[in-house]
């Protein structure tokens, strides 16, 4: 996560330092159109946000702690249709496709004994955002966005230890900024998602081993985050 985030800080310094003098527009007219298009391509890191209940096996006597081991970072691709509203709103739609994982580690508290899960996912997306940028500047135009993401994992079925339900719903908060070029928009964008519902399936028909029923007693709650790092070409 502290990777992406150094990115977007070093690209968005760069910018406010080449920002301090007025110069000529680079496709002046661009912001007039009513509807916008493109794709774009970028990296993210999932992760679990992981409630464990100290759950004890009365017949084993095994505790299991689950927790997140270390970062996933991912890649998404996807395209872009944005509605002008206003001078400074915009509402943005996306498909896109995610493909990640998040890798988790199982310790068991009483004797030790560890196991490990690498949760891969493939994401089909379509967020929706709302805009809201600042007046533009020689050929740069900050900007904030807020809006919500539903998600269906394609693999979620073939998840072992823990599963998760296939339908999520995030809440998406970022900033970005508008790099005017000669011949096409660059837009760099920092995103935070924040899942918004209890994604374990605690249910499991699936299992023909009961015992390892055990790993999703152990967890009450398991809630989806990502950060992305996405440039946009316009």
């Amino acid at each position: 996560m502290k990777y992406l985030i150094s990115i977007f800080v070093c690209i968005l310094t760069f910018l406010s330092a080449t920002a301090q003098e007025r110069r000529l527009q680079n496709k002046p007219y661009i912001d007039t159109r009513k509807f916008h298009y493109g794709f774009f391509f970028g990296a993210h890191d999932q992760g679990l946000s992981l409630q464990n209940n100290g759950y004890i096996d009365p017949t084993t006597g095994a505790q299991w702690l689950v927790e997140n081991d270390r970062h996933n970072f991912g890649f998404q691709v996807g395209v872009l249709g944005e509605w002008k509203l206003t001078d400074n709103f915009a509402l943005r739609i996306q498909p896109s496709l995610y493909f990640g994982s998040k890798h988790l580690s199982f310790i068991d508290q009483s004797t030790g004994a560890t196991e490990r899960q690498d949760m891969k996912s493939t994401y089909i997306a379509l967020p929706i955002a709302l805009k809201i940028t600042a007046p533009r500047f020689n050929n740069y135009r900050p900007y904030f966005l807020a809006g919500i993401n539903p998600m269906y994992d394609l693999t979620a079925g073939k998840h072992t230890l823990l599963r998760t339900n296939k339908s999520n719903m995030m809440l998406e908060l970022g900033l970005g900024c508008d790099f005017y070029l000669p011949f096409f928009k660059l837009i760099p964008e920092l995103k935070f998602s924040f899942g918004l519902s209890n994604i374990l399936d605690k249910k499991r028909p699936d299992l023909t081993d009961a015992t390892q029923l055990i790993y999703t007693k152990s967890v009450d709650e398991a809630k989806s985050n990502m950060v992305t790092l996405t440039f946009y070409f316009e």
